[in-house]
Parts: C-alpha cells; sequence; structure tokens
C-alpha cells in the first residue's frame, strides 16, 4: 500500500475514531538511536539525532567480562566491527580499543547516562540483552540492579526512562525489587490478548509488539485494560504511518529523521511527541 493511501486512511481515522478523540499525537522513538541513519548505538549517533530534534530513543545494554555495562546490540562483533568475539568475553579496556565500521567506540552505559542527565523531558528504552548469550541468576541480579541505579538516579527532569526484554527474568527480578521501575515487555509478535494477559502476570502494563501483525481493533482493546501499545519495527515512513493508524501510542523506528522530515513537510496534523 502506497504513502497516499495510508495518509488518506490515517486522516479519516484521526477524524472520525474514538480512540484520537484526546490526543492525536505519537511518541516516536529512535531504534539503537537511528540504525538505519546512522553508525548505530554510538555517541556520534544519540548526539545527531537528539541535535536534530530527536527525543526518543531505545538503545541496548550489555555486561563486559569485568561487569561493566555498554552499549551494544548484537551477540557478537561480526556485523558492526567485522571481527570474531562478544562483549561478554572481553574487558571494558579492551572493548574501548574497538571501533565499529565507521570508526566510532562503543560507549559505556555512563556516557550515555551522562549524555541525557542535563537534557529533559526525553524518553529511553533500555533494552536488557540478557538472554543471548544466557545471563546466570547472580550476574543478571547485579546487571539489574546496576542498571536500575545508574539509570533512575541520573533521570532528568520530565523524562521517561523504561527498562525493557524479551527476557522475562530481568523484568520479574525488577518488578519485586524495584516497585517503582518502569518496565516493557518485548515480543515479536503482533498484540494479542494472550500478549497482554502474559504482560499482566508480570505486573507490567508496557508492550511492544509487531507493528505488521497487529490489528487495530487489539490496540484498542489493549488500551481499554490500561496497556500502553509499543509497535516496531520501524524501517519506513510506511511503517511509521501504519503504527500510526493503528493507534500505537509509541512507535519505534530506524529512521526516525526521515520520519521527522516527511511528518513535517506531509502531515503536520500527526504530532510527534
Amino acid at each position: 500500500m502506497g504513502k497516499t493511501v495510508f495518509l488518506l486512511l490515517l486522516f479519516i481515522t484521526i477524524g472520525s475514531s474514538a480512540c484520537y478523540a484526546q490526543d492525536a499525537g505519537v511518541r516516536l522513538f529512535a531504534h539503537r538511536a537511528g540504525a538505519h541513519e546512522l553508525d548505530e548505538n554510538t555517541m556520534e549517533a544519540f548526539k545527531t539525532t537528539y541535535s536534530k530534534g530527536i527525543r526518543g530513543f531505545e538503545t541496548d545494554v550489555r555486561r563486559t567480562k569485568d561487569g561493566k555495562l555498554v552499549i551494544f546490540h548484537d551477540d557478537s562483533f561480526e556485523r558492526m566491527l567485522g571481527i570474531q568475539g562478544k562483549i561478554e568475553d572481553l574487558s571494558l579496556a579492551e572493548i574501548k580499543k574497538l571501533r565499529t565500521k565507521k570508526g566510532n567506540p562503543i560507549p559505556t552505559l555512563d556516557e550515555v547516562v551522562a549524555f541525557f542527565k542535563d537534557k529533559p523531558d526525553v524518553y529511553i528504552e533500555f533494552e536488557m540483552k540478557t538472554n543471548k548469550p544466557m545471563y546466570g541468576e547472580a550476574e543478571l541480579q547485579t546487571y539489574c540492579a546496576e542498571l536500575y541505579k545508574k539509570t533512575y538516579e541520573n533521570k532528568p527532569e520530565g523524562s521517561d526512562y523504561v527498562l525493557t526484554s524479551f527476557d522475562k527474568r530481568p523484568l520479574q527480578y525488577l518488578k519485586s525489587t524495584y516497585p517503582n521501575v518502569d518496565l516493557l515487555f518485548i515480543k515479536g509478535v503482533a498484540l494479542t490478548q494472550s500478549l497482554v494477559d502474559e504482560a499482566k502476570a508480570m505486573g507490567i502494563n508496557r508492550i511492544g509488539a509487531n507493528v505488521h501483525a497487529t490489528t487495530r481493533n487489539m490496540v484498542i482493546d489493549a488500551k481499554k485494560q490500561g496497556i500502553t501499545v509499543s509497535l516496531w519495527p520501524g524501517r519506513s515512513v510506511n511503517d511509521f504511518l501504519l503504527g500510526v493508524y493503528l493507534g500505537s501510542d509509541y512507535l519505534c523506528s530506524d529512521v526516525p529523521l526521515a520520519v521527522t522530515e516527511w511528518v513535517k513537510a506531509n502531515a503536520p496534523q500527526i504530532k510527534l511527541k
């Protein structure tokens, strides 16, 4: 379906649906700080997207061999660095000597948190990469405690910091240990009632689900049950428009700069938060 048809459907929906009666806006956030536009999960990517007006971000947190938290998505270096190995097998000192294929260092969680500490009103999802490889229970609890402390003690005013995972273990541990933590359960499947029930069983009211498999009626039903809906992946402007049509509260995008420019030029009625 082309953008013109998407846009027509979108405007009809915004004009007529109770789902948008109070709020026709959506929170756009940059997946890995703009994975298809910049060198993902690097300080260069965070700084560039922020400088261009993006105020929502997603990133990934892993633990080094010597127990330090760093920002990296994959469970190996091959795609990003072109070498063998993984974060969990190296010390922080060894990792800081490495460079991505585009020449950027791998940042620490401390560096990312420090960058945003004086920047109010941002939304950041910190995805906990604890199951590939599988972290043991003691390591997992140490990881969760440090991640919670570093993020929540440095959260800027008016901001939302959300700890997310496909792995239920860190979500369950954090929920039982830190009652005020904001959590999101991710799955690469459609938003369904069974997924809503799965999240509710953990006491979690945020879900990240697949934008292409999800129906609009299910988004509406989930919201009625108090669920905040986040949809992904967002690899194009069309993916973004689909997410807005479905009524998602949050939309993850690999191309946040392209989406922002397209909305400004073609659909200013869509309010990006």
